[in-house]
């Protein structure tokens, strides 16, 4: 064999031990290159290796912090590498506002597109600077790396024992008959030469481990001890153990100029007719209850803060740790098998138990009987910076009720009948769920406007009346206005939704205040899932692969049912007998809600079914549409196109979809389409002018898609990725189980071209943070405190920014992190800097100490970036000049925050 100069064959073999904080004991081996041995998971240092496609990134920021700080105060470290290699594809902003943002030098993954992996190796892009954020340019940007081959080592490199592995020891007792050192110094350096082919520098690395080995170590180490004696004894390559921080500071000493990867590497597919995106919907229930939660420990870590942290009693502590875990790339993700998702879930209830079923309508505080004179007492809290108008729903028991704010003056409000579906639901959950059927049964929803300040609450009284609260009207489209071709419009604000009072189907949607009008229909169907017959892939947990689509028609006799009132219409609709729509519109909004139930999916037939929802309209996207990336920047997609390499297409469904954790939207010259979600979907635009969710899955092939595409997924096969079970969840009572329903909800609307950010950012931060709702008994005349201000009564905060954290820290530190919503471009008015005075966010405190920290706040952020590493890339390197905000004057204590810009701080008070 040729004998080739050494080049630094770095093994980096340290073992990970599975712990949540370890960061960077890591799974790599590498030569020239540094070899690593994985034993368990290797983290980024927070409480897991979260998943980057249906995490928001606040949850993402959250598990990571709650991992930094710990690190840091047990072993006084700072993580400084990124090591993401099981996640199903890598978000951009995993890289920005993960990697580089918390202060890692680098960023190391292993599961990217096999078309595009295949082509990396011929460019030898494997490893780039990743820029994910247009906004925040090279001032974000970071080393990135994929793995040649996943995060396995060389074929014939393992070395379990009792796993049924034939890799050859290294025999080095020449008195016996098989000895081998020659040969396998060879093979070994044979597969070093090889990855050595495809990347750039004297530099590889190799992971020695996979998922579930390492039972004996010593039988790996030993064998990597004799490959590092015999290799460097050969000469030709040097192997040592290594780390990844080792690894990235030798690739760095070589002032090498690197790739520009920008974007993300979604979607991810590791062979033919094989797309991970199934995922980004599974267990629908699970990522809603994520989200719920997500969106509760924001409010509450706030209320403690205004309300002092206590040492010794309840705190948010716990329901911090499960909702750290509950973002691992096998739970939210919808990719554990069924008692581990339960388990997660459970983990969340301890630390969240504020009516739970409220969205099933059973709240039994809100049940009780008013007529003997007690009253129901509601504080309404807002979590956000702005002053905020939004219905509140509860269910109640009798129609005869006032609505009263904290003067006594009376609110206009709205009762609406609670129909069978809802009630069904409500009573078989709560069985199901609490262990005993409900007592009491209401029969309406009661709507009213509540208004709250920012960081504030108001509170509301609600007590029997001998008139009743404004009804809704009912209307319901018969037979006879079906032959009349009818048309029934709804909307008792400036939005009108228009129906066929022949079919009951949205034929158009009007805003007379921006004079919108556009042509869009809604319907359902499904995509029966690949049993996987053909070549052994079946659509299951991780993997989409529709075999073939399907509509679903309305099977009722009433094709649509409205109910009418001062504050929203209301539109129901029994699709057929597992599917129930409500779509409402407000008088003061300007988009539509659409609430869906579905399931439980009958897979009687033996299909298993992906379950959609489709919005098509006359947009003419010409194949362009855009989704969140972890719901913060939006990245345009471009159907049957990848910018990195040329895609052979082979999946044209599975392989154009993408997760959505905060909305899609398509445009075209005049007018743009959003639609904005509750929880993590996956969701595409298959055909122009539509967007698709994917709302329910079930392994036996239904899925619900729009052209926004929200599906829920009911399976009868396994994918042979892992879960080793079909995608088929179910509810019990007793011994007796059906098909899990969902009950959802996604948001529409259409704007003027250029318009439409507004409305997806601003109210995109209403349906994250929601108001939250505390209920009493009261009898006789309320007597508590009223009405709370957490900042000065007359300040806002910017409409382009918003709190992401407000925390008291152990020892009385307060943890504050502000957010710029806007990316740079994305809307001509609120795309610019803005400013927040703290003075007035916390009037009624004196600031003694302020310091501006990383991400994860386990460093300053002044120190942060004295240590970043500056890495070289190709070619022009010319961008426009990223803006940040100023430094924070101690005495102004004014925070400047420029485009899509956290900031972080650390604030100390003086006592009172």
């Amino acid at each position: 064999m040729e004998k080739w100069p050494p080049f630094e064959a770095k093994i980096g073999f340290s073992s990970s031990m599975a712990v949540g904080a370890w960061f960077n004991l890591v799974c790599l081996m590498a030569f020239g290159m540094m070899m690593m041995s994985s034993w368990g998971e290797c983290r980024n240092g927070g409480m897991c290796m979260h998943d980057e496609a249906a995490t928001h990134y606040i949850d993402m920021i959250d598990q990571t912090t709650l991992g930094h700080r710990f690190i840091k105060a047990e072993f006084n470290v700072t993580p400084r590498i990124g090591w993401q290699i099981d996640p199903f594809g890598h978000s951009a902003v995993q890289a920005y506002l993960l990697g580089a943002e918390v202060g890692f030098d680098s960023f190391f993954f292993g599961r990217i597109d096999y078309q595009d992996r295949a082509k990396r190796k011929i460019d030898k892009s494997l490893e780039v600077v990743w820029r994910g954020s247009k906004s925040l340019g090279s001032s974000s940007q970071i080393f990135a790396g994929a793995f040649p081959e996943n995060y396995e080592p060389p074929s014939n490199f393992y070395f379990e024992v009792n796993a049924n592995e034939d890799s050859p020891i290294i025999q080095d007792n020449t008195n016996l008959f098989d000895y081998n050192v020659a040969e396998r110094v060879n093979e070994f350096v044979a597969a070093a030469i090889a990855q050595a082919n495809i990347t750039r520098t004297n530099h590889v690395m190799w992971t020695m481990g996979t998922d579930f080995r390492y039972q004996y170590a010593h039988t790996w180490f030993r064998q990597m001890d004799k490959f590092i004696h015999y290799v460097n004894q050969d000469g030709r390559v040097n192997a040592l153990y290594s780390t990844p921080s080792i690894y990235t500071d030798a690739k760095y000493a070589l002032n090498q100029a690197w790739p520009i990867k920008n974007e993300d590497y979604f979607p991810y597919a590791d062979r033919l007719n094989a797309y991970w995106t199934g995922y980004f919907t599974s267990r629908p229930s699970l990522k809603g209850y994520v989200r719920v939660t997500s969106g509760y420990y924001l409010a509450a870590r706030q209320l403690e803060f205004f309300s002092g942290r206590s040492k010794s009693g309840p705190n948010t502590d716990s329901l911090a740790d499960a909702l750290a875990i509950a973002q691992h790339h096998d739970a939210v993700s919808g990719t554990s098998k069924q008692h581990v998702a339960d388990d997660y879930a459970k983990r969340l209830a301890i630390g969240y138990t504020e009516c739970t079923l409220l969205n099933i309508s059973y709240c039994p505080p809100s049940e009780i009987d008013l007529s003997k004179g007690k009253n129901l007492v509601i504080v309404v809290y807002n979590p956000l910076g702005w002053r905020r108008t939004d219905v509140v729903k509860i269910p109640i028991v009798d129609k005869n009720v006032v609505v009263r704010d904290f003067r006594g003056k009376e609110v206009e409000s709205q009762v609406i009948p609670l129909v069978d579906v809802s009630v069904s639901i409500r009573n078989y959950h709560a069985t199901a769920y609490l262990g005993k059927y409900p007592k009491v049964t209401p029969k309406y929803w009661l709507a009213f406007s509540a208004t709250v300040p920012p960081l504030g609450f108001t509170t509301y009284v609600i007590s029997s009346a001998k008139r009743a609260a404004g009804v809704s009207e009912k209307q319901t489209a018969n037979e006879s206005q079906r032959g009349q071709n009818q048309t029934i419009e709804v909307g008792p604000g400036n939005l009108k939704l228009v129906y066929s009072g022949k079919d009951g189907k949205l034929t158009k949607y009007i805003n007379i205040k921006s004079l919108v009008e556009e042509s869009v229909e809604q319907s359902f169907g499904y995509y029966s899932g690949h049993d996987g017959s053909t070549d052994l892939q079946a659509s299951g947990a991780y993997i989409f692969r529709p075999n073939v689509s399907y509509p679903i028609k309305s099977e009722g006799q009433l094709p649509l049912t409205v109910f009418r009132g001062p504050l929203l219409d209301e539109v129901h609709q029994r699709i057929n007998s597992w599917i129930y729509q409500v779509t409402r519109v407000y008088k003061e909004k300007e988009h539509a809600e659409f609430e869906f139930t579905i399931g439980p999916i009958p897979i009687d037939d033996g299909i298993g079914k992906e379950i959609i929802t489709k919005i098509t309209s006359t947009l003419q996207n010409n194949k362009q549409f855009f989704t969140d990336s972890n719901g913060r920047d939006f990245i345009e997609r471009i159907r049957d196109y990848r910018k990195d390499w040329k895609l052979e297409v082979n999946q044209p469904v599975a392989g154009n979809y993408y997760p959505i954790n905060h909305g899609i939207y398509l445009k075209d010259k005049s007018n743009e389409l959003s639609v904005l979600v509750d929880r993590a979907v996956g969701g595409s635009s298959i055909v122009d002018g539509q967007l698709e969710l994917m709302l329910h899955r079930k392994n036996a092939g239904t899925a619900l898609f729009w052209t926004l595409t929200i599906s829920i997924r009911r399976l009868l096969h396994d994918d042979g990725r892992g879960v080793a079970e079909a995608l088929n969840e179910t509810v019990c009572i007793g011994d007796k189980c059906q098909g899990l329903t969902i009950v959802g909800k996604y948001y529409l609307r259409i704007d003027p071209i250029g318009e439409g950010a507004k409305w997806r950012r601003s109210f995109g931060q209403e349906v994250y943070s929601p108001f939250l709702l505390a209920f009493t008994e009261q009898d006789g005349q309320y007597s508590h405190v009223p009405t709370f201000y957490g900042m000065n009564p007359s300040y806002l905060l910017p409409d382009n920014v918003a709190i992401l954290t407000l925390q008291e820290l152990q020892g009385g530190e307060v943890l504050l992190r502000l957010a710029h919503l806007y990316e740079v471009g994305e809307d001509k008015d609120l795309s610019v800097k803005a400013s927040v005075e703290l003075k007035k966010v916390f009037y009624n405190k004196k600031i003694k100490r302020i310091a501006e920290m990383s991400l994860s706040a386990n460093q300053e952020r002044a120190e942060m970036e004295k240590k970043r590493l500056v890495w070289k890339v190709e070619g022009s390197s010319e961008e426009p000049k990223v803006v940040r905000g100023g430094p924070v004057d101690p005495t102004k204590l004014v925070v400047e925050l420029a485009p899509m810009e956290i900031r972080t701080f650390t604030i100390n008070f003086y006592f009172r």
